[in-house]
C-alpha cells in the first residue's frame, strides 16, 4: 500500500516541486518590469520638479533684483540678463493668444501625466520631465502673474544678441522637444520598445 501510494504520488511530486520553482521564476521575470516602470516615473517627476523649481527660483530673483533695472551683461553684449514680461508663447511669439497658450500648456501636462503610466524608457522619462517642468513653469506665470488669471505674462530674462528673450522653462521645453525628436528618429518608444520603419 505504501509502495502504491509512493508510485501514485511520484508524478504529482515533481509537478508540485516544478510549480513551486516555475512560479517564482515567472514572478522574477515580471518583478523587475514593475519597479523599473515606477523608477522611470520617479525620474520623470524628479526631472520635472528640478526644472520647475530652477525656473521658479530664477524668475523670483529676476523680479526682485533685475526688473526695472538696467540689463546685466554676462558675455559682453552677446548675452545679457534683461527682465521682460512676455504675454505670448516661448521666445515672445503670439502675444495675442495668451489664453490659448495657457490651455495648450495645461493640455500638455495632462497628456504627459497620462503617458507616464506606460513609461519604461529612461531617455523618454528625462525628455518628458523637461517638457513637464517647463510647461508647469510658464503655466504658473500665466495663472498667478498680472494682468490676470490665465492671462499672466511670463517672466523672460535670458537675452542673447540677435535672438528672442527667453527663460529656463523655455529652455527645458526646447531641450525636451529635441530629445523626443532624436528618440523618435531612433525608433525608441516611451514603453522601452524599439521599432524600425
Amino acid at each position: 500500500m505504501a509502495e502504491a501510494e509512493r508510485i501514485i504520488g511520484t508524478p504529482d511530486t515533481p509537478d508540485a516541486a516544478g510549480d513551486g520553482q516555475e512560479l517564482p521564476d515567472a514572478e522574477q521575470e515580471q518583478a523587475p518590469e514593475r519597479p523599473r516602470g515606477r523608477r522611470r516615473i520617479a525620474v520623470l517627476f524628479a526631472v520635472a520638479l528640478f526644472a520647475y523649481l530652477l525656473d521658479l527660483v530664477s524668475k523670483m530673483i529676476v523680479v526682485a533684483k533685475l526688473e526695472h533695472h538696467e540689463p546685466i551683461e554676462i558675455i559682453g553684449d552677446w548675452l545679457r540678463f534683461a527682465a521682460i514680461r512676455n504675454a505670448g508663447a516661448a521666445f515672445g511669439f503670439g502675444e495675442a493668444f495668451t489664453v490659448i497658450f495657457t490651455v495648450i500648456a495645461a493640455a500638455v501636462i495632462v497628456v504627459i501625466a497620462r503617458l507616464a503610466r506606460k513609461l519604461y524608457s529612461l531617455p523618454w522619462a528625462i525628455a518628458l520631465g523637461l517638457l513637464l517642468g517647463g510647461a508647469l513653469g510658464n503655466l504658473t506665470d500665466r495663472i498667478f502673474r498680472s494682468p490676470g488669471v490665465f492671462e499672466g505674462a511670463v517672466v523672460d530674462f535670458i537675452a542673447p544678441k540677435h535672438f528672442a528673450v527667453f527663460n529656463l522653462a523655455d529652455s527645458a521645453i526646447v531641450c525636451g522637444g529635441i530629445l523626443i525628436v532624436i528618440l523618435s528618429f531612433r525608433g525608441l518608444d516611451p514603453d522601452g520598445t524599439v521599432h524600425k520603419d
